[in-house]
Order: structure tokens, then sequence, then C-alpha cells
């Protein structure tokens, strides 16, 4: 089947005005070099639709993530629930002996992967850390040590550094590194071949480049530092293919990597009589997402400028990957596009 014929009957299934709206809402951001590189993917059913814009070479090009990392981590951690390696109501310290004082003996495996932990969502010296370009050790020994921002459980508080001890757990757990784990368990079952935590071997100049407000920083989105550190909260690589693949194993779990009750387990709220819902890694509060989207949508945005979310009621799933920091695209392009899809059905 060619390309124009795929888009043919894509648009069959879904409403073509509001597709080709989202679409040309995305040529128009990369006509002008605003957005230098995009990739949007569209899943219904076996209604697709994949295109690259601006500088990427195709609709296959290989983006920076972002946070969209976090889910993919946190379906790491659930791997090893299912081996009842670990379980999301120990207490960290079982797994870190060293994250200990004051309330860190109350925060679980599940508050890290749900932000109710109290750590903070960057360190305090983040940035003086990447400026030396300090490993990743070296931000675990800090969120074993930065004060708690709030009683463990108590309430929802984005916070990467809760990632990042999920992560140090499954490497502690199974003595592998936690990118060759995800690589293995996670990423190679759903054949998401393009996708990496850190670089997979890749040359930087091959994937898309960050509009970075810093270019001359040796520690930026676009420096061998970064694009390799392998930061569980953030440093993964993918196409918007291989991220629909990953969404879709959580629409329609398939016992692919995670057997059906866990994957659901991971787009239900875990944050009952809080201030926010949140599932295992997932976003999943109504209005996040398409303002057309059902309230059971998860997914997850990326500063990079990344954002994925799929709505099991309409059994359709989005990704868009640009090149333009979240802060800059969210409002203009990211959130628009998603309105824009989540109305095509």
């Amino acid at each position: 089947m060619t390309r124009r014929t795929l888009l043919a009957s894509a648009f069959a299934a879904l409403q073509r005005g509001q597709i080709d709206a989202a679409i040309a809402r995305i040529q128009a951001a990369t006509a002008n070099n605003h957005v230098s590189a995009a990739a949007l993917f569209v899943e219904q059913g076996a209604t697709r639709i994949a295109k690259g814009f601006g500088q990427a070479r195709t609709e296959n090009e290989v983006f920076l993530l972002a946070s969209i990392t976090k889910p993919m981590t946190a379906a790491g951690l659930m791997k090893l629930t299912e081996r009842r390696q670990i379980k999301l109501d120990d207490p960290v310290v079982k797994y870190i002996p060293e994250f200990t004082g004051g309330d860190r003996s109350l925060v679980t495996v599940r508050m890290l992967l749900t932000h109710t932990s109290g750590l903070p969502d960057m360190l305090p010296d983040n940035e003086a850390l990447r400026k030396r370009h300090a490993p990743l050790k070296d931000f675990v020994a800090g969120a074993c040590k930065t004060p708690l921002l709030f009683k463990p459980g108590t309430q929802c508080k984005y916070q990467s550094m809760g990632i990042l001890l999920a992560a140090e757990i499954a490497e502690r757990v199974t003595r592998i590194p936690f990118r060759d784990f995800l690589r293995e368990e996670i990423f190679a079952p759903l054949a998401m071949t393009q996708t990496s935590l850190g670089l997979g071997g890749r040359r930087i100049p091959d994937l898309a480049q960050c509009q970075v407000p810093n270019p001359n920083d040796d520690w930026n989105w676009n420096t061998p530092y970064w694009r390799d550190l392998g930061a569980p909260w953030g440093g993964a690589h993918a196409s918007a293919h291989d991220v629909a693949r990953f969404l879709r194993a959580f629409l329609e779990p398939s016992g692919t990597p995670l057997p059906a009750p866990i994957a659901k387990s991971m787009i239900e709220n875990h944050n009952q009589g809080l201030n926010k819902p949140w599932g295992i890694g997932f976003m999943i509060e109504p209005g996040t997402f398409g303002k057309a989207c059902s309230p059971r949508t998860y997914g997850h945005y990326g500063s990079t400028g990344t954002v994925c979310w799929a709505d099991p009621a309409k059994k359709l799933l989005c990704v868009l990957l640009t090149t333009k920091p979240a802060d800059q695209s969210r409002a203009g392009l990211l959130g628009p596009v998603s309105d824009l899809v989540s109305a095509a059905t």
C-alpha cells in the first residue's frame, strides 16, 4: 500500500477535517522553522497516520523524549513486581539502605512512581551536577540526602528524583544496567527497535536536534553528556511509531511485556483522596490532553517538546514529537494538535 493510499484509508475512518487541520498546524509551525522538526503518529484500530515535518528526514525520525521516559521506567519497575522481586508498598529503604532519616522510612516504591514521595523534581544543585558532567550515581546520592518537601503520601507533586530512585532500585535488584534492562524487558518485546535509554550506540547528528536555549553549554539536551546519561526520568530516545507501540501495550494489553492486570493498573488512579490523580508513571488527570479525550485518557508530556496519549474509550492514540521545548510549544502546538486529533472521532 502506498503512503497516499494509507492516508486516504485513514481519513475514511477519522474525520478528515480534524486530521487535515492538525497536519496543517504542524506544517505551519515547521514551514517558518519556528519548529525545526516534528513527527506525528495517530492510530485508531487498524487505521494509522504517520508523517514527518520540517527537518525530520522521515516519519521515523528519532527524538529525545524527555519525560515520556517516566512511564517507560515505571513499566520496568512493574516487570519486577510481576516477578515478585519488588513490591509497590515496600519501603524504599529496603532496597536503598542509605535512603534514611526523617520521614524517608515512610516512602514506598509506589510513591516514587506516583509523585507522592515528597522528593523534589530536581535537586538544588541540579545545574552544578550537569555542568560538571556528574554520573547518575551522584544524582542518586543527592536524592538520598535532599530534604523531603512534604510528608510522604499526603500530596502529589511532580518529582523526577522519585523516578530516578525507582530506576536505582531496579538496577540494584537485577544487577543489570537499567538501560539494558529496559531494552531487554520492555523495548525488545514490543519491537521498539528505534528506542533506547541513552544514545543506544547512535550518533547525535543522526537524531533530531533540540532547539536548546543554551546552545553553547556543554551539558544541554544536544550534548554527548546529556544524550547518553540515560536519565530514567527523561533520557530516552524513540520514534513516534515506537512511542505508539508503547502506548498500545496499555490500550489493548496482550500480556507483552506486562500481564493485562498489571498493565491496566498502570493507567488507574493510585492517588485516591489526594490533590492530583496519577497512574503508575502515567498522567491520567482529565483535561490534560485533547479537549475531546475521555476521562480515561493516559499519557505524558516531555519538556523537549513531546506529547503522547491514548484514549481507551475511543481506542485512539496520538504521538507528537517536536524539537521545540514544551514551554514554547505546548500552548501553541502540542495542545492544539491533541485537541484536533481527539475530536477526529
